[in-house]
């Protein structure tokens, strides 16, 4: 990994982010609203929530981020990019997170941060100088803004694993740092609604990200990076897949999904889902 490379994990990584998730808990607080969480055993049940919510959404939603990153990567290698054929293959992908995506409240979570990560390709990583841009990066801008509009104009959804692949494949950051960083930033945002929910205190959760969640990220990331939904052209030729391959996404975990629908029902809420 070069150093333009770490520089740039480290932006991403940045908590001060504007990009909305500080607003979703993925299901945690009805999760502990519903009892779940014991107060002699939160810092357990917190470790169990993570493990399973970071399964289940690795396995749902990394196939679409490496999809959409290799459209995007495809896109800028090309002389003369197609830039319809490009959408059209991100808007199917985005239909078709729609379609797999169980319930409302994660739908609503998921639009609201993927076009909060658009914004900041737009107006957070774009050049502050004024003149022409490179043309490999008007290209992308070009892309990007088209995107943005669609969803805008509602002839596409925006949900976050899609916006996640094309920031992150605009950005030129590598498929393999685009898909750890994008199960830790899940799970670091876990760890974050604990300590708003108090089941854990921000040392301990601190204490959890570095000795709990990085072997968690690192299985999850071997387990699902080969995974695709064979929706993409580049998708259904891709040469790593072997007979022995659980082809497409899938959800593993339907009580967190059951959770998270029950979100809006509780009587006080900290998160908006």
């Amino acid at each position: 990994m070069d150093d333009s490379e770490t520089y740039l994990l480290l932006l991403l990584a940045d908590s001060n982010l504007p990009t909305g998730s500080f607003v979703a808990s993925s299901g945690f607080e009805s999760y502990v609203k519903h009892g779940f969480i014991s107060s002699g055993s939160a810092t357990d049940g917190t470790i169990n929530f993570v493990h399973d919510s970071l399964g289940t959404y690795a396995r749902s939603a990394l196939p679409f981020v490496s999809d959409v990153h290799r459209v995007v990567a495809t896109y800028s290698a090309q002389e003369e990019p197609l830039i319809d054929a490009a959408l059209a293959d991100i808007v199917a992908l985005d239909e078709l997170y729609e379609a797999m995506t169980l319930n409302h409240v994660t739908k609503r979570a998921s639009k609201s941060q993927g076009v909060a990560l658009l914004t900041l390709y737009s107006k957070g990583f774009s050049r502050p100088t004024k003149g022409p841009q490179p043309p490999h990066e008007a290209r992308l801008a070009t892309l990007v803004d088209r995107l943005k509009l669609m969803i805008r104009r509602e002839e596409t959804h925006g949900h976050l694993p899609i916006c996640w692949g094309v920031l992150t494949g605009a950005l030129g950051l590598s498929l393999e740092r685009s898909q750890f960083l994008h199960l830790f930033l899940h799970a670091r945002s876990l760890l974050s609604a604990g300590v708003r929910l108090n089941t854990l205190g921000p040392y301990n959760a601190q204490q959890i990200l570095l000795h709990a969640v990085r072997p968690l990220v690192e299985a999850e990331t071997v387990r699902c990076k080969d995974l695709r939904t064979l929706l993409t052209t580049e998708s259904a030729h891709d040469s790593s897949w072997s007979d022995e391959d659980v082809a497409g996404p899938a959800t593993t975990w339907p009580l967190g999904e059951i959770l998270a629908t029950r979100h809006d029902l509780q009587h006080s809420r900290i998160f908006n889902s």
